[in-house]
C-alpha cells in the first residue's frame, strides 16, 4: 500500500481503519505536560492518540481531546487494561474507569498491556481469558471498536487464541532496529494481527547510532524521521513520542521520502544496539 500522509490507514481485522502513526504517551507526565504534548499532536495533524491506565494521564489526554475541537469520529483512541484487573468484573471496572478519565464514550481500541504480570504469574493464562472474555463482550456492546494485546508473545499469543470468541486485532510491541521481534511479528502477520511498533525510537537511544545518521544525512531528515519511515516501509504501525512540539512535527514529517532496500538491510542489521523487549515473563510488576 501507498502511504503518503497521517490520515492514511491500515485496515484491521474486522475492518476497522487505524492511521499509520500514532501519538505516544508513555513517560508523558500527566498534567500540563501531557495536556500540550497532545494537543500539539493533535494541531500537527495527529489523529491516533495512545495511552493506557498505567501512564497515568488519560485525565490529561482526555482534556487535549476535548479542548482541540476534533470530532470524536476522527480520532482514534487506544487505552490498555493494567495488571491488576485480569478477570472479567476488574476490566470492566477499569474499561469504564478509563472511558471516565478520557472523557469518551467508546475506545477505538484496547488492550491487555502485558501478558503474565507478577500477580497472575500462576495462571496468567486464565487471568488473560476472563479479562479478554470482558473485552469481547465491551467489543459487541459498543464500547471498544477493536481489541488486542501487548507486549504478547507467542505461547501468550497461542493461549489467548485456545479460549477466544474474537481473535485480537493488534499486537503493540518493542519494536526497532535494535529488535525486530521477527518470530512475533510473521506470528502476528499469520493470524492477521496488526503489529504497532512502541518506542519506534529505541526510547531516545537509536538517535545516536551513525549508520542511523548517515541515513538521515542523506535526506536531510533526523535520525527519529528515518526510524519512523523504517516502522512503515516494514508495515509496522510506530508510535513516536515527544513533548517538544517541534520534534512532534518532524516525527509526522515523513511521507516525503523512502529509504531503499539496502537502507532498510542496514538498520535490520542492528539488532541490539540499543537493547531489547523485556521477558515478560521476568518483569516485577
Amino acid at each position: 500500500m501507498t502511504i503518503s500522509s497521517l490520515t492514511d490507514t491500515f485496515t484491521l481485522a474486522n475492518g476497522i481503519k487505524i492511521p499509520v502513526i500514532g501519538f505516544g504517551t508513555w513517560q508523558t507526565p500527566d498534567g500540563d505536560v501531557a495536556y500540550q504534548s497532545v494537543l500539539d499532536a493533535l494541531k500537527a495533524g495527529y489523529r491516533h492518540i495512545d495511552t493506557a491506565a498505567a501512564y497515568g494521564n488519560e485525565a490529561s489526554v482526555g482534556r487535549a481531546i476535548k479542548d482541540s475541537g476534533i470530532p470524536r469520529e476522527e480520532l482514534f483512541v487506544t487505552s490498555k487494561l493494567w495488571n491488576d484487573s485480569h478477570s472479567y468484573e476488574a476490566a470492566k471496572i477499569a474499561l469504564d474507569k478509563s472511558l471516565d478519565l478520557l472523557g469518551l464514550d467508546y475506545l477505538d481500541l484496547y488492550l491487555i498491556h502485558w501478558p503474565n504480570p507478577l500477580i497472575n504469574r500462576r495462571d496468567w493464562d486464565k487471568a488473560n481469558a476472563e479479562a479478554w472474555r470482558y473485552m469481547e463482550d465491551a467489543y459487541t456492546e459498543g464500547k471498544i471498536r477493536a481489541i488486542g494485546v501487548s507486549n504478547f508473545q507467542i505461547e501468550h499469543l497461542e493461549a489467548l487464541l485456545k479460549t477466544a470468541t474474537i481473535r485480537p486485532m493488534v499486537n503493540q510491541l518493542f519494536i526497532n532496529p535494535s529488535d525486530l521481534e521477527q518470530d512475533v511479528v510473521d506470528y502476528n502477520k499469520a493470524h492477521d494481527i496488526l503489529t504497532e511498533a512502541y518506542s519506534p525510537l529505541g526510547t531516545g537511544s537509536l538517535l545516536a547510532v551513525p549508520q542511523i545518521n548517515d541515513i538521515a544525512a542523506k535526506y536531510d531528515k533526523s535520525a527519529a524521521q528515518v526510524l519512523v519511515r523504517w516502522s512503515l516501509q516494514h508495515g509496522f504501525l510506530p508510535l513516536p513520542k515527544s513533548t517538544h512540539a517541534e520534534r512532534i512535527n518532524q516525527n509526522a514529517a515523513v511521507f516525503d521520502f523512502e529509504l531503499t532496500d539496502a537502507e532498510i538491510a542496514t538498520l535490520d542489521q542492528l539488532e541490539g544496539v540499543a537493547g531489547t523487549h523485556q521477558d515478560a515473563s521476568q518483569v516485577d510488576f
